[in-house]
Parts: C-alpha cells; structure tokens; sequence
C-alpha cells in the first residue's frame, strides 16, 4: 500500500503531461476521435512511461503537487501547440489563397477542430494529413511525448527557464516562422492571382463595354484552380519540408526546457 501510494502520484504526473499533449496535438486532437479513445490512448502510454521511467521517484505530495502538476500540463501543451502551429501554417497559406481566389466568403466546417476553415485550406490540410499518416507521423509524435521524459524529466525547473524569457522568444519565433513559411506556400498562387487583377485593371481601363466584375470573379477561379492542379505535385516535398521544421522545433523546445539526454 505504501508502494501504492507513493506511485500513483507520480503515474498522475505522467498522464498530465502526456493527455495535456494528445489534446492540443493534430491527428489525436480531432474531435472524430472519441473522447474515451483519447483517455485511454493517453492512459495506456502513461503506463508504459511509468513502468520504464516512473518507478522509485518519490514526488512531494503537499500543496507543492499542484505545481507539478500545473508544470507537466504546461510541457505537455507546449510540445503539442509546436506540432498544431505547423498544421496551421497550412490553412493560414489556404485562407491567404482563399481570399485571392473569391473563396474567403465560404468557409466550410473542419471535422477536425470542429471550427470554420478555408476551402483551399481545408483541402490542403487532408491531403497534409493523409501524407502525415502515410509517412508514420504519428508514431513520431508518440516517440516525441515518450522520449520527451530523456530531455525533460519529473524533476525539471520548467518554471525557472519561463523567467529567463528564452522560451517565450522561442514561441515567437515559432509563431512568426508559422506566418513566413504560410506566405511562402501561398505566395506562387497569390502572385498569379494578383497579376491576374493587374490585367483585369488594365483591361477595364482600355475596355469599359467588359463588366470586369462578371469576367474576374470566373476567371480568377479558373486560374487559381489550373494553377493548383499544376502545382499539386509539389505539395508533397513542401509539406515534408514542413514536417521536418515541425520536429526540429519540437526538439529545440524540448532542448530549451531541458538538456539533451
């Protein structure tokens, strides 16, 4: 019993950090998933981590355990806030293309945030997902809040590296990295569309009989969406690009809050 009592604080711990982790992170955050499929994901996982690391560490149990239990929330939030800002970066570069295209004004419902999102966006973010899943990404991401106790353990000072300020100029970086990499995917298709309004602009300056509002919005669609046939190819080394970015980023949060293993 005295056993008993002295792990189970520390299992809690672990399932802190690693539900907190399957909440914010994409493929196992998406509200198809069952909520007792999530649970139980995230139980299971704990159990294996604290059947190979939890064992014979002694954790306070005093006021003090809310502190560490608010501190394995925190890690886990942050690791999978890293891998959900990425995914983002791919329907913030659809709604910069949306807008350009005519189809900022109608938004479809993603399944998996539940929230409304681009159509362009929504379109890039499955076929994202489905080379996600194909390339075992999720398996990475399991390997990631597993092998994250080697960089970060129960006993970390993630408090004392939050004062410095080295993991908010992190995240902001993050979050600006997001933003260029969003405008950098788009900006082929936003170029092409902007020209496509220069030539529309000139068009209803030398030609006034041509309704220009009639003959733009059609003509926009139809290169924007030759163009994106033409450069779907691409998409799967632009998105394996940004898989790369997502994991280095989760290891050099991971390298800020601890020390490499």
């Amino acid at each position: 019993m005295e056993t008993l009592l002295q792990s189970f604080p520390v299992f809690l711990l672990i399932f802190c950090r690693i539900s907190a982790f399957f909440v914010v992170i994409p493929v196992f955050s998406s509200q198809s998933l069952p909520a007792t499929f999530k649970i139980g994901l995230s139980f299971f996982v704990a159990l294996v981590v604290f059947s190979s690391r939890g064992t014979g560490i002694v954790v306070p149990q005093d006021l003090t355990y809310i502190l560490l239990v608010a501190r394995e929330a925190l890690i886990g939030l942050l690791l999978g806030f890293i891998g959900y800002l990425m995914f983002m970066t791919i329907q913030t570069a659809g709604s910069f293309i949306d807008i350009q295209i005519g189809f900022g004004i109608a938004n479809v419902i993603d399944p998996m945030t539940g929230a409304s999102a681009p159509i362009i966006g929504n379109f890039k973010y499955m076929i994202a997902l489905l080379l996600f899943l194909s390339m075992n990404g999720h398996h990475y991401l399991l390997n990631a809040i597993v092998y994250s106790y080697n960089w970060v353990p129960l006993d970390n000072d993630l408090f004392v590296k939050m004062i410095n300020g080295s993991l908010s100029e992190f995240l902001v970086r993050s979050f600006a990295q997001s933003f260029m990499l969003a405008f950098q995917m788009s900006a082929p298709l936003v170029t092409a569309l902007f020209l496509t309004d220069i030539g529309l602009a000139f068009l209803a300056r030398t030609a006034p009989q041509y309704n220009v509002f009639v003959i733009g919005v059609p003509l926009k669609i139809i290169i924007g969406l030759a163009l994106l046939l033409i450069l779907m190819p691409s998409l799967a080394a632009l998105f394996q690009n940004l898989f790369d970015i997502m994991f280095e980023s989760m290891q050099n949060l991971l390298g800020l809050m601890g020390k490499s293993p």
